[in-house]
């Protein structure tokens, strides 16, 4: 029997743990405040270059609470940003995703932390597989509501958080004003890391998804808890199972991401410099 050595096992307070984290990432960067947090998922990874003067880089390991990325295309670090229009960006390239096995609160951990350091907006991105037939590998698309297929919740005992209005209107709309191409769609967060069967995506699109992926709606329920305003974008790497005649390959959303990147990259520059 081993004993719990990580700063987020129980009995400690998740949100304690997050605050120091936050005090980390302030006397590593030297930015004592963030305005925007931006999660970048697979293929996302280039948009951290494009949004302003990257002024401080560090390991996400030096973090209280952060561990290494245990997926390909994922950096593995964080860092602050500074907008051409003077905003502070946390930009946030270790996530922990659900299908590792080490419980929700070091999923959202580094939402919490973004919060602690004083971000009001959370943007989410990840790489997904379309149910939609219109859409192609390469395409981004906004989250515009989320299906949680884990069984699990970041929120522990009574927190009842509304969550109506998760995916922001506000946001998306203020994309749309960037590319009014943009379309949109219901997220479904399976556990992984398995892909779906093809039955499961026929279930998925019976009860009104449209997006198929391992992340973001823990994320997205934490960064509510948190009072934070959410936005989400998915890169479509490729058509879910069962929708596409190929098979499904991890490869395939790398080699999706990187020619996408950037398009997208840019997207989710113009959209934060907007926000």
């Amino acid at each position: 029997m081993t004993t719990a050595t990580h700063p987020l096992d129980p009995p400690a307070d998740p949100f304690e743990v997050a605050t120091r984290a936050a005090e980390d990432i302030a006397r590593l960067t030297g930015v004592d405040r963030h305005d925007i947090a931006v999660t970048l998922g697979s293929g996302w990874g280039r948009a951290a270059e494009l949004l302003g003067e990257t002024t401080a880089t560090i390991p996400a390991t030096e973090v209280t609470g952060f561990s290494s990325p245990a997926l390909a295309g994922h950096v593995g670090t964080l860092r602050s940003v500074r907008t051409p229009g003077g905003s502070r960006v946390l930009v946030i390239g270790a996530r922990t995703h659900y299908y590792e096995g080490h419980g929700v609160r070091r999923v959202v951990h580094s939402v919490r932390t973004a919060a602690a350091t004083g971000a009001k907006t959370m943007v989410l991105t990840n790489g997904a597989g379309g149910v939609k037939e219109s859409w192609s590998p390469g395409q981004p698309v906004l989250i515009s509501d989320h299906i949680n297929l884990t069984a699990d919740s970041p929120l522990e005992g009574a927190t009842f958080v509304d969550l109506t209005d998760l995916y922001s209107p506000r946001l998306r709309a203020l994309a749309r004003g960037v590319d009014a191409s943009l379309d949109e769609g219901v997220y479904c967060q399976f556990r992984g890391p398995h892909y779906e069967t093809p039955a499961e995506v026929q279930m998925a699109k019976a009860i009104g998804g449209h997006i198929c992926g391992m992340s973001t709606a823990l994320e997205a329920i934490a960064a509510r808890e948190a009072g934070m305003e959410v936005l989400g974008f998915s890169l479509i790497t490729n058509l879910a199972a069962g929708i596409s005649p190929e098979p499904l390959s991890h490869a395939e959303v790398i080699e999706a991401g990187r020619a996408a990147e950037g398009r997208i990259s840019q997207l989710l520059a113009d959209v934060i410099g907007r926000i």
